[in-house]
């Protein structure tokens, strides 16, 4: 066993100090962990016959080793900006809170981001330089909030809000999930199932039943055309199912795929409300939130039409912006192009009159995401019982077809 001396923090944000046994660094890392600690540095010491040996500092910004193909989630850099805000308002320098993130990080990919963003602060790169040099994970949003935050000096304060935001869409999209889960399974498997039924099962079964009989039914005919065809060509038809969709996916990944799916997802029938009203919960919340953080309204609409998710609402958003550079209220060109309904463009235009902008426009957000899940929930309610009836008309149909000449031979045996 190995003695570790360590500096970290307490949960609740107190300093302690203190001696650890442990059989190597990072069991006692884990140990530590396990405590509620953040260790800020790790020391080891062996002592022999009540001497101490001398110190050897481990360096915390150091990564271990090369991990590639781990992917860094979501909800794993909504985790790091919570802690990250707790440690800074506990008063932790960031290098030493970047340290004791990155090695109490689970996620090999993960720890090795945090640790080479420590260095580059160490180094002299402000924190929201050294979150730039990693955009796949921190975005724009992200980023210009951290920096706004390290200007103002309240960092602590909109690592808070970052963590709230990004909580919160976390929390909405994993409602979304949860609702589509059933239809998306019910309809898999119905596909399967039909698949199946269709290339391995129904050749060999009509293959005797047009031995024993001339004609056959229109159904029964029907039904033996697909599924002989399926049969032999079975191949072929994955290989084109394959390659229209890598066409389709490369499409809506082109500029103009994708602009012309965002107008088309906005006109939908049913869908499209649920699109709009996801893409303006995430303007006004995103809006809300990066001028509660201090940053002007003209840098905030360029930040949101980066990050909204739509490019005809971007467009749109880009207009505003134009119009609010003229000298224009913020309500004023969202009532001219008309992307709010008129309630909530009032209560956007009361925010700028009463100087409490934000708070409106976080009002807005929760509207809007109220109207999303109601309709989201009315969409998966209708879904879920048509791709039941979709996938029972076409079992249904397939056992008519095959029952069809039994019936037919059963009469001509009688």
């Amino acid at each position: 066993m190995t003695a570790f001396r360590y500096e970290a923090i307490e949960t609740g944000g107190a300093p302690v100090q203190g001696v650890i046994e442990a059989e190597d660094r990072k069991t006692a890392l884990q140990l530590l962990g396990g405590r509620g600690l953040f260790p800020s540095t790790l020391e080891t010491s062996s002592s022999s016959g009540g001497a101490s040996a001398p110190t050897a500092t481990v360096d915390l910004s150091r990564s271990q080793e090369q991990h590639f193909g781990r992917r860094i989630r979501r909800k794993e850099i909504t985790a790091f900006t919570r802690e990250m805000s707790a440690l800074l308002s506990a008063a932790i320098p960031i290098p030493q809170a970047l340290n004791g993130l990155g090695e109490q990080e689970e996620n090999p990919a993960l720890r090795e981001v945090v640790l080479k963003i420590s260095d580059a602060v160490r180094k002299g790169a402000s924190f929201s330089a050294a979150l730039d040099e990693h955009p796949k994970l921190f975005s724009k949003l992200y980023v210009s909030m951290v920096r706004v935050g390290e200007e103002a000096g309240a960092l602590q304060q909109v690592m808070a809000d970052l963590a709230d935001l990004l909580e919160h869409e976390d929390e909405v999209r994993g409602e979304v999930v949860a609702a589509v889960a059933y239809p998306v399974f019910v309809l898999g498997f119905g596909l399967v199932t039909v698949t199946i039924l269709l290339t391995v099962v129904l050749p060999k079964v009509m293959g005797m039943l047009q031995d024993m009989l001339p004609i056959l039914p229109l159904p029964t005919l029907i039904l033996l055309r697909v599924s002989g065809f399926l049969h032999h060509y079975w191949i072929w038809v994955l290989l084109g199912t394959i390659g229209a969709s890598a066409g389709w996916w490369r499409y809506v990944h082109s500029p103009q795929g994708a602009e012309a799916w965002d107008k088309t997802k906005l006109r939908l029938p049913l869908v499209g409300a649920v699109f709009r009203a996801a893409a303006l919960s995430r303007f006004a919340r995103t809006l809300g939130t990066l001028v509660k953080s201090g940053v002007s309204l003209l840098p905030s609409l360029k930040i949101v039409e980066n990050t909204i998710g739509n490019r005809l609402l971007a467009r749109q958003i880009a207009r505003v912006a134009e119009e609010t550079r003229g000298g224009d209220s913020l309500a004023t060109p969202l009532r001219k192009l008309g992307i709010f309904p008129r309630t909530v463009v009032q209560m956007i235009d009361v925010g700028e009159e009463t100087g409490r902008l934000d708070e409106m426009l976080l009002k807005v957000a929760e509207i809007e995401e109220r109207h999303m899940r109601a309709r989201t929930k009315t969409l998966i309610s209708l879904l879920a019982p048509i791709l039941i009836l979709v996938v029972g008309a076409l079992v249904g149909f397939m056992v008519i077809a095959l029952l069809l000449p039994i019936f037919k031979m059963s009469r001509a045996i009688h």
